[in-house]
């Protein structure tokens, strides 16, 4: 059994087709999933789907691209939001400067508030950073010295000094379908050399659909492929894999309850 630790069900594209798409996921061995919040506005609809299907779980977040409009000001704003059981992680949060959405103070005071909540809840931070390696690692190193939390970097794409400051820390690193790309060798090296206890696998659908399925809206269902390509990578059985990444993720997001099917003897 495998677990999509990181997609968007209620983007339209995935929304339109959403039972057919979970029944996919289901079909091919994905037992758990976790719709990610990127906005505060759209909270009720996330908490939603949660509640509305069986094994799916969300988080409550603004990701950097909205922090100018929806950015998190202090951590009670998504405390409050946490007493559901449905609601597993805080983020996705963090820094993109790739792209300038929103004004890098405006996602660095939001990703503190969200840094201050997962402290508090003791739920994992789900860490979306691009183009900004060095910062990420400054703020979360000055952060986990002020008291621990648990997190993961999602969909990987950084530098090896990202992704070992993050083991060092005690996060978890999570590798979508862009690992499977033909250019992404040295994202693969990454892949290969990190503790098996720190991996995890998500599609980030729909987007970055991974191949064979490449420039195809992604869906949960996806996941195999890109769990299959860590397999090959880090030269061990597709099952292994398979086991290692579940146990990892139902560590890191301990408020789930662990299906009979994949409980540890």
């Amino acid at each position: 059994m495998l677990v999509d630790s990181h997609c968007h069900l209620d983007f339209d594209v995935l929304a339109e087709d959403r039972s057919a798409v979970l029944d996919r996921a289901r079909q091919a061995g994905i037992e758990t999933v976790v719709t990610i919040c990127t906005r505060m506005s759209r909270f009720g609809e996330i908490l939603a789907i949660a509640v509305g299907h069986e094994r799916v779980y969300c988080s409550v977040g603004v990701h950097p691209h909205n922090a100018d409009e929806e950015g998190i000001e202090n951590a009670a704003q998504l405390i409050g939001k946490t007493g559901n059981s449905k609601v597993v992680g805080i983020g996705e949060t963090g820094l993109d400067y790739f792209y300038t959405n929103s004004r890098p103070e405006t996602q660095r005071a939001s990703f503190l508030a969200h840094i201050a909540a997962a402290r508090e809840t003791g739920l994992p931070l789900i860490v979306h950073t691009r183009d900004a390696d060095a910062e990420t690692m400054e703020i979360l190193t000055a952060e986990q010295a002020k008291g621990a939390f648990p997190g993961v970097i999602h969909c990987f794409t950084g530098s090896r000094a990202l992704a070992e400051r993050a083991i060092e820390l005690g996060m978890y690193v999570s590798f979508s379908g862009i690992v499977t790309f033909k250019k992404a060798g040295e994202l693969r090296d990454i892949a290969r050399d990190l503790p098996e206890d720190r991996l995890l696998v998500e599609t980030d659908a729909p987007f970055l659909a991974p191949v064979p399925h490449r420039g195809k809206t992604n869906e949960p269902s996806f996941v195999v492929h890109t769990a299959q390509c860590l397999a090959t990578v880090r030269d061990v059985p597709m099952e292994r894999l398979e086991r290692t990444t579940t146990e990892n993720f139902y560590r890191l997001f301990n408020k789930i309850d662990r299906p009979a099917t994949v409980a540890v003897s």
